[in-house]
């Protein structure tokens, strides 16, 4: 049987409740029910070899196989957050040992916008030149020189009201 559009459709008006009930207790958000039922509607139909409309067992498998994915993938990402919030006083010292020094200069440099402490550790703690953090960035090379300039004067602004 060749499947057409209409066929598609009074397929889905027939079924897309139902998998959209399950997607949803499948899923952790239910906000994320209805782009895993696509993908999964997607994957079926190109994963199903033979004529006709997937058969609904391999579209529930799929998106039962797709929110377990999409679970682990969201505890993968949480525990990356999670380790770089615990890691970032570790800035640039392997063994931080709490001195002020280090604290003022962690502290400093967090005030700084995100643009400008980017380019100031590339230049002194990655060692690029100007160039190469131009490259890295897709930044003019006169934007990347500014930023630096910038950076260094706002650091050294509040390390003078520090003194």
């Amino acid at each position: 049987m060749a499947v057409t559009i209409e066929s598609w459709q009074k397929w889905l008006e027939e079924h897309a409740g139902k998998l959209l009930f399950f997607a949803r207790q499948q899923c952790r958000l239910p906000s994320d029910a209805e782009d895993l039922l696509q993908e999964a509607l997607v994957e079926s139909w190109s994963r199903h070899a033979g004529p006709g409309l997937p058969p609904l067992p391999l579209v529930y498998s799929t998106i039962r196989r797709r929110a377990i994915d999409h679970a682990r993938s969201l505890d993968r990402r949480q525990s990356r957050e999670q380790a770089s919030v615990e890691m970032a006083p570790e800035w640039f010292i392997e063994n931080f040992d709490g001195d002020d020094d280090s604290r003022v200069v962690q502290a400093a440099m967090e005030q700084l916008p995100a643009d400008q402490r980017e380019v100031l550790t590339l230049k002194i703690w990655g060692d690029l030149t100007f160039r190469e953090i131009a490259e890295t960035l897709g930044a003019p090379l006169n934007t990347v020189a500014s930023r630096y300039r910038y950076a260094l004067e706002a650091l050294r602004n509040v390390l003078e009201e520090v003194k």
